[in-house]
């Protein structure tokens, strides 16, 4: 097991700041993923894919963190878990997934949070961090997110860290067993290099 969790600490990146730390699941956080997945599953799967009948399976779980590892090591997307409390408390998962370098130098996030958890900024956070690894580090242009019309906190969500919605997905995702349309955001690193200088001369005055 430390061998495997050894693995996963060096082919993903840690990212801390604004009390949280983000890193690659490992099989120690089995039981603290199964347990916030559980008792959260009324909130999650109004947005989600339809859950299968071994989701929450350990078995289920390795071979999640399999996948995870290889797409790490081959740079095509990173998964976190996203911890509180110096890295003690698991409150949700967030992803940059499906990265296209050369011409696109683009990349997709996806997001959960744990009920109990959810309303309290912890995602916005998460995001900023994430959005700083991949403009500054990953170099990459741009980041997109799609969001079911619905659902108002993510789209929240995305427009208080920069997104913009540009566009109307249509039967983008299946999302709870049915193909749903989605809204379209987008955050350039233009868009990204522009806030954060707006952000730092604010703080000068």
């Amino acid at each position: 097991m430390a061998f495997l969790d050894w693995l996963s600490r060096v082919t993903a990146p840690r990212l801390e700041g604004d009390g949280l730390v983000l890193r690659l699941p490992e099989i120690r956080d089995y039981a603290a993923w199964a347990e916030l997945r559980e008792e959260s599953q009324g909130f999650l799967a109004p947005w989600e894919p339809a859950w299968s009948d071994d989701e929450l399976s350990r078995n289920a779980y390795r071979e999640r963190l399999s996948r995870y590892r290889g797409e790490a090591r081959e740079r095509t997307a990173y998964n976190f878990f996203v911890f509180g409390d110096g890295g003690a408390t698991l409150y949700g998962g967030l992803s940059l997934g499906l990265i296209r370098r050369g011409v696109a130098q683009s990349g997709t996030l996806g997001y959960w949070m744990g009920e109990r958890y959810a309303g309290r900024g912890h995602m916005s956070a998460a995001v900023r961090l994430v959005s700083i690894y991949a403009f500054d580090v990953e170099g990459l242009h741009r980041l997109e997110a799609a969001c079911l019309p619905s659902n108002e906190r993510s789209s929240r969500l995305l427009e208080r860290a920069g997104f913009r919605q540009e566009g109307y997905l249509r039967k983008y995702l299946k999302i709870a067993g049915e193909w749903e349309d989605h809204n379209l955001y987008s955050l350039l690193a233009e868009d990204w290099s522009r806030s954060r200088r707006m952000g730092r001369d604010a703080d000068r005055r």
